[in-house]
């Protein structure tokens, strides 16, 4: 749900030799982990998962009376209208291609989306009749991309993000009711990029960030629509600031900054006094969402490890209140929330056991309404494992967190397999989401560990930036870390153990194979990186630059390219290993998965490789969800059961 790259600054060598200071939590016995008795746990039908229907973006139409949604129903990601009471939606647009970034008019006539073209990620902008019709293209723009639109300016304006193919840095636009853009920002500078945020003044001013790429940092603007005129509001060297709304009476700025704790966290800056109110503070990462319409509260989202809750904090008293949500990962959905008379919030509730559903937040009473039931009937959480977080020590004593989805009725007889899933990113982060593969591996008997190893977010500054020119690394270590505790908890044999991941996870998978061959009995990866030289050289150029923050250029390091690409060690590898890679992936370009293909083919390995043609990063279309998911399940039936 992350973008592949979004991480720090490069830095020293990382500190492997010493424990990597994180949130102060208890250890997990490995013993204390249990697989749970359950009548009903059975083998969820890979179709049903396979084809099971997600939520992949959502807004209040304008007179809130209506909820457009994107999801698959029809097994592609087009929009959809339901009433904002709920109901059975109806489909308002069709297309083979992925639609996103939804938007609805000011006056309520047209919902505004982008849409890619066979998952290259070159966006171009499209608006619909909201209560149905003809779709119209506003943009068709081959060398720019352009999303990220913010409704709410003067005339029904529109603030968007634009990015041309060459070039790496991103600029905010304004686009009238016609699609004629105009750039405001002229950003020079390639490791920097800007998104727009919200309107004030009447639909006179844009409140923006100024951001590093790489995510180190980052900068509040106020811009005014008219004339381009840019000015810094918040802004300092190596801390991050980010804006996220402007109170109703323009007082105060809800802004999320890592200013003093290095951990992200949630405050108010009042912009007449320069002064910070801060929520309460937390031992773990906090992001602020939107204020109330009427603004006399702050809404946040506070993260619990893992797992996430809502808060609601009152600006005149500074009290706090969770929001009566079901445990699990609980989010604000869309880029506004709220609906529009303020009364409810759109939130996005799952879980390891639970698929992703819509519910409407009633801000009064604390009621909770679901608004979509997308999940097909096979999918119920009586008869899927659930997870739980646990915290090991890896080989220097740094504390890792860990998702474990254990299947019910396994006996502890060191018998059973294994698969340790690593995340993408590297900056990116294991939450408690439903994860399809997961769910249908652990349904059929897999113990799943997925752990946030060093470079994770959500840990602080230091075990964020510990993999820095050090990837595959110590990261790797604490992966293989994750493995060995699956062994102590007496249920798992080591030689059954598999490794899967997509992106990074999918470079984590190759380094594991090629870097401790004796580790992992078979491995699937899904768009990995083997050689960061040819990723440097083909990947889009937002994606270059990110690279040359995190470990400089090919020429200026040439030695840690080498050291942390899986080409170097690959001739060790031995396990079985299944790649399947989208065509059109602009982040981590097909040519990876033929790299490796080549050379383990060459070497005598077992190894197959998939190719679906009109996919980017990550497969939209159903019948490639299902696919990859089948072949991902066999691969490792076939070389770890017995």
């Amino acid at each position: 749900m992350r973008r592949l790259f979004a991480v720090a600054l490069l830095c020293a060598a990382s500190p492997l030799a010493a424990q990597i200071a994180t949130p102060d939590r208890p250890v997990t016995d490995p013993k204390s982990v249990t697989s749970p008795d359950n009548p009903n746990a059975r083998a969820v039908p890979l179709e049903d998962i396979g084809m099971s229907r997600n939520v992949a973006g959502s807004t209040w139409s304008a007179d809130g009376k209506h909820v457009f949604l994107v999801t698959n129903l029809t097994g592609r990601y087009n929009i959809w209208r339901t009433d904002a009471d709920g109901s059975w939606p109806l489909q308002i647009t069709q297309s083979n291609d992925s639609q996103s970034g939804l938007a609805p008019s000011v006056d309520g006539k047209w919902l505004y989306f982008v849409q890619d073209n066979g998952g290259d990620e070159y966006y171009d902008i499209f608006r619909v009749p909201t209560d149905g019709g003809a779709v119209e293209r506003l943009t068709q723009t081959a060398e720019l991309s352009e999303r990220g639109l913010i409704p709410g300016g003067a005339d029904g304006t529109m603030a968007l993000l634009v990015k041309k193919k060459s070039e790496a840095q991103s600029n905010v636009a304004v686009m009238d009711a016609s699609g004629k853009i105009r750039v405001l920002t002229q950003e020079a500078d390639p490791q920097l990029e800007w998104s727009p945020r919200v309107w004030t003044d009447g639909g006179k001013t844009i409140f923006a960030n100024r951001e590093e790429i790489d995510s180190t940092s980052s900068e509040v603007w106020q811009i005014d629509a008219a004339s381009g005129k840019a000015t810094r509001l918040l802004g300092k060297a190596d801390t991050i600031y980010a804006v996220h709304d402007v109170s109703p009476d323009g007082q105060w700025l809800a802004v999320t900054t890592d200013q003093d704790t290095g951990r992200l966290h949630a405050g108010l800056y009042n912009r007449a006094t320069k002064q910070w109110n801060w929520l309460k503070p937390i031992i773990w990462d906090q992001t602020a969402i939107r204020f109330t319409r009427d603004g006399k509260a702050l809404l946040a989202e506070s993260s619990d490890d893992m797992r996430t809750t809502l808060v609601r904090h009152d600006i005149a008293s500074g009290a706090e209140t969770a929001l009566n949500m079901p445990g699990g990962l609980n989010f604000a959905a869309g880029s506004d929330a709220r609906s529009p008379d303020g009364r409810s919030l759109m939130v996005m509730h799952m879980g390891a056991n639970t698929s992703g559903e819509l519910y409407s937040y009633d801000l009064q009473d604390n009621s909770l309404k679901q608004l979509t039931r997308l999940a097909v009937a096979s999918l119920s959480p009586t008869a899927l494992p659930t997870s739980q977080m646990v915290t090991y020590k890896s080989f220097d004593g740094t504390l890792v967190s860990a998702l474990v989805t254990m299947p019910a009725n396994l006996k502890r007889d060191g018998a059973n397999p294994a698969i340790v899933v690593p995340h993408g990113g590297p900056t990116g982060k294991t939450e408690d989401y439903f994860d399809d593969v997961a769910a249908a591996l652990a349904s059929r008997g897999y113990i799943v560990i997925a752990p946030n190893f060093r470079g994770s977010t959500g840990y602080g500054r230091p075990f964020q930036l510990a993999n820095y020119d050090d990837l595959g690394g110590g990261d790797l270590k604490d992966t293989v870390a994750a493995k060995q505790f699956l062994v102590d908890t007496g249920y798992v044999d080591p030689k059954r153990v598999g490794i899967f991941g997509g992106s990074y996870g999918g470079f984590m998978t190759l380094m594991a194979l090629a870097k401790t061959p004796d580790e992992f009995a078979a491995g699937v990866q899904w768009f990995g990186i083997i050689n960061w030289r040819t990723m440097y050289r083909d990947m889009d150029e937002v994606l270059k630059a990110y690279l040359r923050g995190l470990m400089g250029t090919p020429a200026s390091n040439p030695a840690g390219y080498d050291r942390a690409s899986p080409l170097t060690y690959i001739a060790q590898a031995k396990a079985p290993l299944l790649t399947i890679q989208g065509e059109n992936d602009i982040r981590v370009p097909k040519g990876q998965a033929q790299e490796v293909h080549d050379i383990l083919k060459a070497k005598g390995n077992v190894v197959e490789t998939i190719y679906y043609p009109a996919e980017g990063h990550g497969f939209r279309k159903q019948e490639n969800q299902l696919d990859s998911l089948k072949r991902t399940v066999e691969w490792f039936d076939k070389y770890l059961k017995k």
